[in-house]
């Protein structure tokens, strides 16, 4: 895995500014943890083997995170920070500059890259009930929606995203893949041929 994209995404409203040291030593945390996710799976990274791994005192893995739930959310913003930046800042289809019907197929794909890629990780926070609750699917669905209303999608766009989402959800992704054998291109072409039945004809 890697973490080398800038966050470039701006704070929230009255969430404190990050010293450049501590922004350094929770950046090298995280590559850490990545590095142990990657050769051993997300069940193996708890706290202590990432003290361990990256050389400090277990405490400082507890100040920075909280607890391992707190660990495997800092993974998951990292990385849809990652794609934020991406579909926000990047070249088209995925960033400006495409119609929305193509954006919104290329980031259904993008999102199932980051799945195949980061899976462990990304079923491991995910499995936390309060994850609609929260600042990165508030992000993801901010943008499904701004795209279907772009492409002059009918019905309740807010009922809409969310089902558009759900079969982009790591676990039922992970299981269409390494239970039953499917593909991520098998996934990706199932996932487009859906937004292509939800988006007005005229928009494509």
């Amino acid at each position: 895995m890697s973490w080398d994209v800038p966050l470039v995404l701006p704070l929230a409203d009255g969430e404190p500014v990050e010293r450049a040291d501590a922004a350094r030593n929770r950046r090298l945390l995280l590559d850490a943890a990545a590095e142990l996710v990657q050769t051993h799976g997300a069940d193996a990274l708890t706290m202590d083997a990432l003290a361990k791994h990256a050389g400090v005192g277990k405490g400082t893995v507890f100040r920075r995170f909280g607890n391992r739930a707190g660990l495997m959310y800092a993974l998951l913003d990292e990385s849809d920070r990652k794609l934020q930046a991406a579909y926000m800042f990047g070249p088209p289809p995925l960033g400006p500059g495409a119609p929305p019907l193509d954006r919104l197929i290329a980031y259904g794909r993008a999102r199932l890259s980051f799945t195949e890629i980061e899976g462990d990780v990304l079923r491991a926070a995910t499995d936390q009930p309060k994850k609609f609750q929260g600042a990165p699917y508030a992000v993801t669905k901010t943008h499904v929606s701004m795209l279907l209303r772009q492409a002059g999608t009918d019905g309740e766009i807010s009922l809409l995203a969310d089902s558009l989402l759900a079969p982009l959800d790591a676990a039922l992704v992970l299981h269409q893949m390494r239970v039953l054998g499917f593909t991520r291109e098998q996934v990706g072409d199932n996932w487009e041929a859906l937004v292509r039945r939800v988006v007005p004809s005229v928009a494509q």
